[in-house]
C-alpha cells in the first residue's frame, strides 16, 4: 500500500471521516480491537513545540496497537544542528514505519511527507490541527447522537483549530460559525474550501465578527486560546481586542438548551473560557481530551490500510 499521509482535514474524504470516526468509536468500546494491529512497527514522534494531550495520546494510543514509540524532540535530532527536514524524513523512512510531526510552519510538513516514503501525520502545525478535529467530532456524535444538521459555533481567533473544525465540520454535513474579531479571521483559502465542501455534503458555513449571533441557538460552542504559541508576545494585546469573545454563560444562555461547551486545551481560564463554562454541567472539554486516544489509534489503523482486518 502507497504511504498514506493525514496533513489536513481534507486529506480524509467525507466516507472516509466518516470511516474514521466510526472505528474509533468501536475501538475506544472494545479497547483489545487492532491491539495487535501495529506489533513490530515503530513510530517516531517528533516535537518541535511542547505537548501535553499530543504527546501523552499519542505514545499511548501506538503503545496500545502493539507498535514502539520513539519520541524526539527537534534537540534530539540533527534538526537542530541544520539538517534539512527533507535528509531527516528520508532517514527515518528507513528506521520507522511512519513520523508524527507537531511543528510551527504547515511547509515544514509537507516538505517532510514530500522527501519520506512512509506515512506522515501533522499532530499540529500553524496551519490546522487536524488529529483534534477528528477528537472533536468523536466528541460531539457521542454526545448529541449525530453531526448532520447540528450547528457548531467558534469564538475566537481564526487560528488552526478554528481551520480544522471548518473543514471537518463541512465533511460532517454540519453548519460551522466562526466569530472573530475584524483582522483575525480564519485564512480565506480554508473558509472557502470549507464552503465548497459543505456545497456536496449539505452543510454550510457561516463567518462574521458577532459572538453572539453566532452562538444563537448553536448545539456546540468552542473555543481556543486567544495567542497561540509562538505568539506570546501579542498576549496582553490580545486579551484587548478578544475580550468580547470569552466563552462564558451569556454566549451559553443564547444557544440551543443542550449546547455542548468545547476547548481543545489547554485552557486560560477567566481569559478565553470561563470557569463556569468549562467546568460547567455543559462542558465535555474533557471528553474530548480523552477522544485525542481513541481517533488518533483509529487514523492509524486507517492510514496502515488494517481497518478491515
Amino acid at each position: 500500500m502507497a504511504p498514506r499521509d493525514y496533513l489536513s482535514v481534507d486529506d480524509l474524504s467525507a466516507a472516509e471521516l466518516r470511516e474514521v470516526l466510526r472505528l474509533a468509536g468501536r475501538m475506544k468500546g472494545e479497547r483489545s480491537l487492532h491491539a495487535t494491529a501495529l506489533a513490530g512497527r515503530s513510530i517516531a514522534l517528533i516535537f518541535e513545540k511542547a505537548s501535553t494531550r499530543t504527546r501523552v495520546s499519542f505514545e499511548v494510543g501506538v503503545f496500545q496497537l502493539g507498535a514502539s514509540p520513539l519520541t524526539l524532540s527537534s534537540g534530539d535530532l540533527q534538526l537542530g544542528r541544520g539538517e534539512t527536514i527533507e535528509d531527516t524524513g528520508r532517514v527515518l523512512s528507513r528506521y520507522v514505519d511512519a513520523i508524527v510531526l507537531r511543528t510551527f510552519e504547515q511547509e515544514r510538513l509537507e516538505a517532510l511527507a514530500a522527501a519520506a516514503s512512509i506515512p506522515v501525520i501533522n499532530s499540529l502545525s500553524d496551519f490546522e490541527h487536524p488529529c483534534q478535529a477528528l477528537a472533536d467530532l468523536l466528541t460531539i456524535e457521542e454526545h448529541l447522537g449525530s453531526l448532520a444538521g447540528k450547528v457548531l459555533t467558534y469564538v475566537g481567533d481564526g487560528n488552526n483549530v478554528a481551520h480544522s473544525l471548518l473543514l471537518a465540520g463541512a465533511k460532517a454535513a454540519m453548519t460551522v460559525r466562526v466569530a472573530t474579531p475584524v483582522g483575525f479571521e480564519p485564512i480565506r483559502q480554508v473558509v472557502d474550501r470549507a464552503a465548497e465542501i459543505a456545497g456536496e455534503t449539505g452543510g454550510a458555513i457561516e463567518v462574521g465578527t458577532d459572538p453572539g449571533v453566532a452562538a444563537k441557538g448553536a448545539h456546540v460552542l468552542y473555543t481556543d486560546v486567544w495567542a497561540s504559541m509562538g505568539q506570546e508576545r501579542e498576549a496582553d494585546e490580545r486579551a484587548l481586542v478578544f475580550r468580547p469573545y470569552q466563552l462564558n454563560e451569556a454566549l451559553i444562555d443564547v444557544a440551543d438548551p443542550d449546547v455542548l461547551v468545547m476547548h481543545c486545551l489547554p485552557a486560560h481560564r477567566g481569559e478565553e473560557i470561563a470557569d463556569a463554562a468549562i467546568d460547567g454541567e455543559h462542558s465535555v472539554v474533557f471528553d474530548q481530551a480523552e477522544n485525542r486516544l481513541h481517533t488518533q489509534k483509529a487514523l492509524l489503523v486507517f492510514l496502515f490500510g488494517l481497518a478491515g482486518s
